[in-house]
């Protein structure tokens, strides 16, 4: 038996005749807890070795089918049988910790002893006030994905005591384990049927960060229209600084957005020049605590239908990306100065395996809800046998899609005549004119004011000029380069 000194902050949150939880705590002396009141030791099967974090997150989901078939599918992780437990005021919790080799975080056991402690503390809380006050013994944090870090009271050596939020962590609770299952389905969206534990609208907003150049200073003019196209009443909130001109500026505040000054944030492993060399910059997003609740978009992004009810998940919910890796373009987030000021501490030493933010990010929160691909619809095509499908759902009237991600080159670099990605390569996985037309027509709908902050300039229109000439060259058979471009903005 192992021996830990219990820490000193037990005797000012511990009195006695107390129930006290003990998980995974087996090969640990809790005598000494003895004299606080009654151990209760909960018992559980450990997850088989067997299942590994791929597991809970599969990359290739079918969400159509998934929708006309409600059954769970996928891994299950041990849970004991709760109600066969008495009441508890406290819980002390042993958490594995495999630190520092690559990968530690996503340890399935780990994962089952946070959500064992969590589950325990929502369905045996007899905490005073309705306040359960857990303890863990562990050389790493805990998951802040379920036990948040603002929730954190105080930290002794390995020891962590959190008062969680009761309501959050039911709900946390309540979702999938894993990305295997939707934490919200298409059907349940249109019936507005979730989880809603939200305080206040006016505590919640749409985001976007302008950190690169102020080359996306059209998207995110079109982004803030599209939103309020759909009859949103929440607050729009842009993160800049003074590299974006007063004029540009001043037709931001024209499209929507309420602009939020920050000192941006350099990536130190971004490349010199590179266009993300800043893109460490969203982590100010964490940094809006007047807001309770955040849904982040970039601002290559448009919104064709109401999302509001994403502000009734919590941090983190988005889109999956590949395997296990969500993609960041839109997500929910939770602002906290005590998370910002986590990403900081550990901005050199966490290695983002695209070298950006979305890489970071998925270190910090590898235990993440999946939200359906309608609301950040990439457009891309993977294998030709998506192109057919994918264009009827970019062009549907009334639209299908909640939101569509423009990878590749953006649509206003463009001219509006086709989607240039269609001149280029490499980039010609990216190209649909279809959804290129999709994004003209919320343009269009635009004050011609702030349409006038979508042009081209001389430099880019010199790079359309060369890459049109190389497409000719290269002799693609799909012949855009043939193409009499009548877009005015050529001539202007």
């Amino acid at each position: 038996m192992v021996r830990h000194e219990k820490p000193s902050f037990v005797k000012e949150i511990m009195g006695r005749g107390m129930m006290i939880g003990m998980v995974n705590m087996e090969d640990e002396d809790v005598s000494e807890w003895r004299v606080h009141g009654q151990i209760i030791t909960v018992h559980f099967q450990k997850v088989s070795e067997l299942l590994e974090w791929d597991d809970l997150f599969p990359g290739q989901i079918d969400e159509d089918l998934e929708e006309k078939d409600a059954r769970q599918i996928g891994a299950e992780i041990p849970m004991p049988p709760f109600y066969s437990y008495s009441y508890m005021d406290i819980i002390v919790v042993k958490l594995p910790c495999k630190y520092p080799p690559e990968g530690w975080k996503r340890d399935v056991f780990r994962l089952q002893v946070h959500l064992v402690a969590a589950n325990l503390a929502v369905k045996r809380n007899k905490g005073k006030n309705g306040k359960m006050k857990l303890i863990f013994l562990s050389k790493c944090m805990p998951m802040m994905e379920i036990f948040r870090c603002k929730e954190l009271k105080k930290r002794e050596g390995d020891w962590w005591y959190y008062e969680p939020n009761m309501a959050k962590l039911a709900q946390k609770v309540s979702l999938p384990i894993g990305s295997f299952k939707l934490a919200l389905s298409l059907r349940e969206i249109e019936m507005n049927k979730v989880f809603d534990i939200s305080n206040s609208k006016s505590r919640e907003a749409y985001a976007t960060v302008l950190h690169s150049s102020a080359q996306y200073v059209c998207g995110a003019i079109t982004l803030a229209q599209s939103l309020l196209r759909t009859g949103t009443s929440r607050d729009l909130v842009l993160l800049l600084d003074n590299t974006i001109s007063k004029p540009k500026r001043d037709a931001l505040i024209k499209a929507g957005w309420k602009l939020r000054f920050i000192k941006r944030i350099r990536n130190t492993r971004a490349e010199k020049n590179m266009y993300n060399k800043y893109n460490y910059s969203k982590f100010r997003l964490w940094q809006l605590t007047d807001y309770d609740k955040v849904v982040f978009i970039d601002a290559d992004i448009i919104v064709l239908r109401n999302i509001d009810i994403l502000f009734q998940f919590p941090q983190l919910s988005a889109t999956g990306n590949d395997g296990s890796i969500f993609n960041s373009g839109v997500m929910v987030i939770e602002p906290s100065n005590c998370t910002f000021n986590m990403f900081m501490q550990h901005i050199k030493d966490i290695i983002s395996y695209n070298g950006g933010d979305q890489g970071f990010l998925n270190e910090i929160f590898v235990w993440w809800h999946r939200l359906p691909r309608r609301v950040n619809f990439f457009k891309n095509f993977e294998n030709s046998n998506e192109v057919s499908a994918k264009n009827q759902l970019f062009e549907a009237d009334p639209p299908q899609l909640y939101a569509i991600h423009y990878m590749g080159l953006k649509p206003w670099v463009c001219y509006r005549d086709y989607d240039c990605n269609w001149d280029v390569g490499y980039l010609r996985v990216y190209a649909s004119d279809v959804a290129h037309r999709t994004w003209w027509k919320i343009h269009d709908a635009m004050d011609e004011n702030l349409q006038k902050f979508c042009g081209l300039t001389r430099q880019r229109k010199i790079e359309l000029f060369y890459s049109r000439k190389e497409a000719e060259e290269m002799g693609f058979k799909d012949e855009h380069w043939k193409i009499n471009v009548t877009d005015p903005r050529k001539f202007t």
